[in-house]
């Protein structure tokens, strides 16, 4: 079924916001055996109305986001709604939830929050928990005097849109898709190994494959590999990765090297507890983002000073001048102390210069050191060197760091 996506909003083409839209509705319609076959982004206003009429004879679904809510620029409900012939009518549940929400949250209303309210008839409501414009859907050729596709109208924010799609869309595309196969596929999430060094250990021996397809998407920190075709050659593609790259795959569902971490640790009834400098508070971050993490993170130190090394997690100031701040003792000294402090089964250190000063001969931009101190095992500290933004940096040690002691905990 040919699928289109169609993003709404100025802002998107400003380049003050990111699309994050596409990526996420065509990873969760793959698995009904659909794919995005053409993407627009268009400006609010008569664009939305010019993409509509040109893509509504040659699709059979269509995904649009933005323009659902109250200010002058959201009139993609009030464009569909004309261009479909359909008169709007206030949907007096839709403004009872507008209405509870807003109250709860002492927001003064004003007149125009009330066009959320309106809904196309024959269209249904796809209940928004997270904000006050509800998506929309319209079945293929609502009205029989124009003809249509399955039509689903999103809320632009992604925390509103990607709960929508899943508890309500995703339910309607099965029926609509109840016909089709969807390819095996299978994902492979790997750490801290360039894209490169992954595509050489098992590229050309997965496309020698019949019928698979391959594909890479590298982040900071990680690779993820991605097979899909027929079960027998995804099962063949699988066995390579795995005999090539086993100790390098931390997960195969969707799921954070952090969240990992946690979970590692939850099931061992173990703790957790981390001392940063250098990544400023994004090992604590990150694993605070998880569900769960109260079981096992007990503490989180940012000592970004010597001063607060000394003070807060019992570093020698002798190891500091003799070694300096960034250095094995430090980092090692750092996760011992983090560790006493909270009594955690296992601490997490970093140290390092992210530059783009403060870096020397011996020690440039990029070096780091990250200690893992445990409970009833020897510390280990690792070098490091990624030269890199400070926001990468952060996050490639971040990485660094988790994997580290993801091996740990499997070893």
């Amino acid at each position: 079924m040919r699928t289109v996506v169609i993003n709404t909003g100025s802002e998107i083409l400003l380049g003050d916001v990111v699309n994050a839209h596409l990526a996420f509705i065509a990873r969760e319609i793959f698995e009904l055996g659909l794919r995005v076959d053409e993407q627009r982004t268009v400006s609010d206003g008569a664009a939305i109305a010019v993409a509509l009429r040109d893509i509504f004879s040659r699709a059979e679904i269509v995904f649009v986001t933005g323009g659902l809510g109250p200010t002058t620029d959201d009139v993609t409900r009030e464009i569909v709604a004309e261009l479909l012939q359909l008169d709007l009518v206030e949907d007096t549940t839709v403004r009872e939830a507008i209405h509870d929400r807003l109250s709860i949250r002492h927001i003064p209303v004003t007149k125009r929050v009330w066009r959320q309210a309106q809904v196309p008839i024959g269209a249904e409501v796809l209940p928004n928990e997270g904000g006050t414009a509800p998506g929309l859907y319209l079945p293929a050729n609502v009205n029989s005097a124009v003809s249509s596709p399955h039509l689903f109208l999103l809320p632009g924010p992604p925390r509103e849109l990607q709960p929508i799609f899943r508890q309500s869309v995703a339910p309607i595309l099965r029926r609509i898709t109840a016909g089709l196969r969807p390819p095996a596929m299978r994902k492979f999430q790997l750490a801290v190994m360039g894209e490169s060094i992954v595509e050489k250990k098992v590229g050309a021996k997965i496309l020698a494959i019949p019928g698979i397809e391959l594909g890479y998407c590298s982040r900071p920190g990680e690779v993820e590999v991605r097979v899909s075709g027929s079960p027998e050659a995804v099962e063949a593609a699988e066995r390579i990765i795995q005999s090539e790259l086993a100790d390098t795959i931390f997960t195969t569902e969707d799921e954070t090297l952090a969240a990992v971490v946690v979970r590692l640790l939850s099931e061992r009834g173990e703790t957790l507890a981390v001392a940063e400098s250098c990544t400023g508070g994004l090992l604590s971050h990150q694993i605070t983002n998880v569900v769960g993490a109260s079981k096992v993170f007990l503490a989180g130190s940012v000592a970004y000073s010597n001063e607060e090394k000394i003070r807060a997690l019992g570093v020698a100031a002798s190891s500091i001048e003799r070694f300096g701040a960034v250095s094995e003792q430090v980092a090692l000294e750092m996760a011992e102390g983090a560790r006493i402090a909270a009594q955690a089964t296992h601490s997490i250190s970093t140290t390092g210069i992210a530059g783009p000063t403060g870096g020397t001969t011996e020690k440039p931009v990029g070096t780091a050191f990250i200690a893992i101190a445990s409970m009833n095992q020897a510390p280990i500290c690792h070098k490091f060197l990624v030269p890199s933004d400070r926001e990468t940096f952060k996050q490639l040690l971040a990485q660094n760091a988790f994997d580290l002691l993801r091996r740990r905990l499997l070893s």
